[in-house]
C-alpha cells in the first residue's frame, strides 16, 4: 500500500473544546490511523482549534437512504414527550 491511491479514505470528526460535539471536518487519505490523526491535526486544526480528533475509515460508514427519512423520523414527531424542552435544565449547564 505504497502507493497513494491505494491508501483509504478517512473522514475526520474534531471536538472543538470541551463539552462540545465531534463535528465533520473533513477527509483524507492516509495508509493508517495514526497517521491520518496526525494528517487530520495539521490539515484541520492548524489555529489550535481542536481538543480531539476522530478518524473513520469512510467505507466503514454506515448510512440511511435519505429516501427513508418518513419511516425513520416521521415515528418520532408523535413523541413530544422525549422533546428536551420538558426538561429544566440546571444553572451553569452549557453547551446543550
Amino acid at each position: 500500500m505504497n502507493n497513494r491511491r491505494e491508501w483509504p479514505l478517512w473522514e475526520v470528526f474534531v471536538r472543538s473544546r470541551d463539552g462540545l460535539n465531534h463535528k465533520h471536518a473533513g477527509s483524507l487519505h492516509a495508509p493508517d490511523a495514526e497517521m491520518a490523526i496526525q494528517n487530520a491535526r495539521d490539515l484541520y486544526t492548524r489555529r489550535s482549534e481542536g481538543v480531539s480528533i476522530w478518524v473513520v475509515k469512510s467505507h466503514d460508514i454506515v448510512a440511511s437512504d435519505p429516501s427513508d427519512k418518513e419511516s425513520l423520523f416521521d415515528p418520532a414527531a408523535s413523541k413530544v414527550y422525549r422533546h428536551p424542552t420538558f426538561y429544566d435544565l440546571p444553572e451553569g449547564v452549557e453547551n446543550i
